[in-house]
């Protein structure tokens, strides 16, 4: 399988730069297009509401511009190597929303990090990453995020 279309996943933490390291290596290695997502879901707008004051239920739409401003960042840092980047927000359940959109668009690879940070039935794979491997009609890169204990 040679892909064509990749879907980047990104949460604009530390934790998705090696997948995004390796999303762009594969897009130059087969000529491939990228789409970037991040999927504004319940977890995060707490987080976003901390750093703003807002009323609930503007809030996607409030996190929605600076969102997009930060997904553009990304993809501008694509573009420099790599021909065709678009990006997308959507809001909801991320594992759902990600696997969503690779059908829709007929993505051919996912590529996303993991940091494990979801309990014991997931330590060895983030919750959301464990569902979209699931939920995905086509395969899922799963890029680790730090080094594995063991190895130093």
């Amino acid at each position: 399988m040679v892909p064509k279309k990749i879907l980047f996943c990104t949460d604009f933490s530390k934790n998705s730069e090696p997948a995004k390291e390796a999303a762009l290596e594969y897009a130059k290695a087969f000529g491939a297009s990228i789409q970037i997502i991040h999927v504004i879901g319940a977890w995060p707008v707490h987080a976003y509401r901390q750093k703003v004051s807002i009323p609930e239920h503007e809030t996607v739409h409030c996190i929605e511009h600076p969102v997009n401003a930060d997904l553009e960042i990304i993809a501008d840092e694509f573009r420099k190597e790599v021909k065709e980047v678009r990006t997308c927000t959507r809001a909801g359940e991320p594992a759902h929303e990600i696997a969503r959109l690779a059908e829709e668009e007929q993505v051919d690879l996912i590529v996303m990090g993991t940091h494990g940070w979801a309990g014991l039935r997931s330590m060895l794979i983030g919750s959301v990453t464990e569902k979209v491997v699931r939920m995905a009609h086509c395969p899922v890169l799963v890029v680790r995020s730090f080094p594995h204990p063991a190895s130093g």
